[in-house]
């Protein structure tokens, strides 16, 4: 490759990536355009840009965007919505809190992407009850998901990936990761709470109109509310066992998501499928394939190697920073499948690798909360409070996320080097 063939792609990326900040076009438009112009110019081919596209990413947010629209239908979100909010009194406070670690919990068990879908939908209703802006709730769940979904195989993608490449288990996960995340969640609750504060006032007026709403009624279609749940219930099963069934959870959510539809299959379902999300990611997939098939990634990767000049104990706590910071700018699927070869090489400089992976989950995952784009939930997230016309800036995510990704980053850092480094 010459020097402009090298240079295009990153320089695609970080115009992208400027113009998301600036919010002057949709993230979409930039995205699509981006990769268009990628493919135009022969920095990637179609052939290649398919193969760059996560279609079980895609897939996954598909099927799931389906079955809680169905969900949503039967009006089982709402009663559980309203259900929640008399639980916690009209709590503003103890709605953020109670919701974000429930968040978390359900997190490292199903994947993000459907924990927020699910929950998220929930925070919207019970917002719009209230007459609260549901903002602050859906940033600390999102927060709270990407740092519970750290804690296990299965509850972040970079996991799954890591997980698979190392021959590494469930229980191994457990072991090694949930310590630091027990420690993580509770600190970055308490810092979103001191941020948060003065916005969770739920007004007397609000207070006295939920203590008057009844639960009668308000799921519209019982039955169908029933067929919801159990193939809810099978998708979720799915997700436990998809290794040992041979299939990806996407292809599990949209199994199920189809199944449903023979019993509703409205218009609106489709309506309300976040379709510039899923547009979003088949363009930034394509853009940061390009950017990694130059070897940019590589680059910086062996870059931080070298400056470590050998040190174990550098190189792993390089490595977390590095993959939290990159994987805020970057998605942190892309990322961790260009670190996964690199991790294997440094075997033939160190014996032990576990600490190395342990470091690389814990940067990809928890540097998916330092901007908007860092994550998939992140972006759903944001296109779900927007239809909601409480929109999540760039900047406004920045300046909350930045603050919790540096804060669990300081504490892995302490945790890695207390148990594997001392």
């Amino acid at each position: 490759m010459n020097n402009l063939q090298v240079l295009f792609p990153n320089i695609i990326l970080i115009i992208v990536y400027v113009l998301i900040t600036l919010e002057k076009l949709p993230r979409v438009v930039l995205a699509l355009l981006g990769a268009s112009l990628l493919l135009i110019f022969r920095s990637v081919t179609q052939e290649e840009a398919f193969h760059y596209i996560d279609f079980n990413v895609i897939f996954l947010l598909v099927g799931m965007m389906i079955l809680v629209n169905i969900l949503k239908e039967t009006g089982g979100i709402r009663w559980l919505a309203i259900w929640t909010a008399k639980k916690v009194n009209g709590s503003g406070v103890l709605l953020m809190i109670y919701f974000a670690f429930l968040t978390a919990f359900v997190s490292a068990f199903l994947d993000n992407v459907t924990t927020v879908l699910l929950i998220g939908a929930v925070t919207i209703a019970i917002a719009k009850d209230l007459k609260i802006n549901p903002v602050p709730y859906l940033i600390t769940q999102v927060i709270a998901s990407n740092v519970g979904g750290t804690a296990t195989l299965i509850g972040d993608p970079p996991n799954i990936m890591i997980g698979s490449a190392a021959g590494l288990d469930f229980n191994q996960f457990i072991f090694h990761l949930t310590p630091v995340v027990l420690i993580i969640l509770p600190v970055n609750i308490c810092t979103l709470y001191f941020i948060y504060k003065g916005q969770l006032n739920i007004s007397n007026t609000a207070k006295k109109e939920l203590e008057e709403m009844s639960l009668k009624g308000v799921v519209t279609h019982k039955k169908l509310l029933i067929k919801t749940l159990v193939v809810i219930s099978f998708v979720i099963l799915g997700f436990f066992f998809h290794a040992s069934l041979g299939l990806e959870a996407g292809t599990i959510a949209l199994a199920g998501a189809s199944v449903l539809l023979i019993f509703e299959n409205k218009k609106d379902i489709w309506d309300d499928v976040e379709w510039t999300t899923i547009f979003f990611f088949i363009g930034l997939f394509i853009i940061v394939g390009a950017v990694e098939k130059v070897g940019t990634i590589h680059y910086l990767s062996e870059l931080v190697f070298k400056l470590s000049k050998g040190s174990y104990e550098t190189t792993v706590i390089a490595i977390l920073w590095m993959s939290g910071v990159l994987s805020a700018l970057l998605d942190n699927i892309p990322y961790t499948a260009t670190m996964i070869p690199l991790i294997k090489n440094l075997g033939t400089h160190y014996q032990d690798l576990k600490p190395l992976w342990w470091a690389l989950s814990l940067g990809a995952c928890l540097g998916g909360n330092g901007t908007l784009i860092g994550a998939s939930a992140n972006i759903i997230v944001a296109d779900m409070a927007n239809k909601s016309k409480h929109p999540i800036t760039f900047m406004e995510f920045l300046k909350v996320g930045s603050i919790v990704m540096i804060e669990a980053l300081i504490i892995c850092s302490v945790y890695l080097w207390v148990r594997y480094l001392n």
